[in-house]
């Protein structure tokens, strides 16, 4: 799984006056510049950057115009994967430091450290509370007084927090407690029930963070059954956080099941990917009439193991002649290969030729490859498809503009699928090694 670094907030509105976010990154030599953006409900928006120097230092200076709430900071790429947010309240400069290991400490900010510092707090009741139950212990004493002092740390922190952006964080992350002794199983059962009590997925300045998604991809890969059929589980889970988003806009709901789709394809976990699109994500991505999001739901759809491969045409030898036939008229072996490639990739040209060996040397299995080559022109593929006799061959042409590289959405050379000799899709390695394993372990 892709880890989540958040920090929540923002609230539109009041002018901020001329403060700055400073601080070092170490070890240095991993960082080269900072990028500031200003979070909202859909998007983040760019507002500035900063080199980071060669100690690790940084400061942006903040514009006097700028609304006070969420700046996330991007640090590397992907940007999604490589962030924290900072609270800019307009009211004090910014001091932090930052390792990749041990993650973001605020030095100076008073809403920053409040917020850490409560998430640091109610993370140690939380493990108190594991703690007391693994080691089995029969001091239902001793479980109250934990349960008293989250309790306590809840209403302490909502206290100090109050008239803060991070107010509507520590209330929203407000944490279910009995209010006397339950078992493990009981208490257990309760925290998935009440685990969106305080949850407003209507709540702007909840959905201007990283927030929502973090409790939403916890309680669906967090909150597990003891049943064995963990695709049963996610969509059970599934249904729970869409039932409970209903009501927020649409823009939101896109946002947000959009992250968890791409989770679940991340994941390959295809079957779960697909019911996410096909129960929620595409009448969202209708109702906003999003047709980029409905070509990559359908096209991930059309594509997931066990569809039939999408058709078109290639030449083939039949009692010496060359005809034209469709790829669901072929008569294909048990597996076969579409491998998409080109002669002026680099990698093409280390791994074709392994495939080309590796094929010829499974005696157990039949295989046949069909080499789809994309090429502006054809000069030097008609002559380097000759060293590669075995393979059915297709001219790509155009490159990407063609017809079958949209329909397999392919977005790079090599890219393979494998399939039956029903033409249904049965893998998708990601390069020659894994396309290996495949077969192997098949053999």
């Amino acid at each position: 799984m892709k880890r989540f670094i958040f920090t929540l907030f923002l609230i539109p509105g009041l002018l901020l006056a001329q403060h700055s976010v400073k601080g070092i990154f170490t070890p240095a030599k991993s960082y080269n510049v900072i990028l500031l953006y200003k979070v909202t409900p859909t998007i983040s928006e760019y507002v500035a950057n900063a080199k980071i120097d060669e100690h690790g230092h940084f400061e942006i200076q903040l514009d006097s115009t700028l609304e006070k709430g969420v700046y996330r900071m991007v640090y590397a790429v992907p940007q999604e994967d490589y962030n924290f947010d900072v609270i800019v309240n307009g009211k004090e400069d910014i001091e932090l430091s930052f390792n990749a290991e041990t993650g973001v400490t605020y030095q100076n900010s008073f809403e920053n450290k409040l917020l850490s510092s409560y998430t640091n707090s109610m993370s140690m009741v939380t493990q108190s509370i594991g703690n007391y139950f693994r080691e089995r212990s029969t001091d239902t004493t001793a479980l109250n007084t934990i349960f008293e002092t989250q309790r306590t740390t809840q209403e302490n922190y909502e206290n100090a927090a109050k008239g803060t952006i991070a107010l509507e964080f520590i209330k929203a992350n407000k944490p279910y407690t009995p209010s006397g002794y339950l078992d493990i199983r009981s208490y257990v059962k309760a925290l998935k029930t009440h685990y969106f009590d305080y949850i407003d997925f209507n709540n702007p300045v909840l959905q201007s963070s990283s927030f929502l998604t973090e409790k939403m991809l916890n309680y669906v890969f967090g909150m597990s059954s003891r049943s064995k059929d963990k695709v049963a589980t996610f969509k059970t889970n599934i249904d729970v956080v869409c039932n409970k988003m209903k009501g927020a806009p649409k823009e939101v709901q896109r946002v947000l099941l959009f992250d968890l789709w791409q989770q679940m394809v991340d994941l390959k976990m295809e079957s779960v990917a697909n019911y996410i699109s096909e129960t929620y994500l595409m009448d969202v991505a209708v109702t906003l009439n999003d047709q980029d999001l409905l070509r990559t739901l359908i096209l991930h759809r059309d594509l997931s193991n066990g569809t039939k491969a999408p058709d078109f045409s290639l030449d083939v030898i039949e009692n010496g002649t060359t005809v034209t036939k469709k790829l669901s008229e072929l008569d294909l072996p048990d597996h076969n290969i579409i491998v998409f490639w080109s002669t002026g990739c680099s990698h093409c040209l280390d791994e074709v030729p392994q495939l080309q060996k590796f094929i010829n040397g499974i005696e157990a299995l039949e295989v046949k490859v069909i080499a789809i080559a994309l090429e502006d022109e054809p000069t030097k593929w008609n002559e380097l498809q000759k060293t590669y006799p075995e393979f059915l061959h297709v001219y790509g042409e155009g490159k990407w503009d063609n017809d079958i590289v949209e329909s397999y959405g392919v977005k790079a050379t090599p890219t393979y699928f494998i399939l039956n000799k029903d033409k249904e899709i049965i893998g998708k390695p990601e390069d020659i090694e894994a396309l290996k394993a495949f077969f192997q372990q098949d053999n």
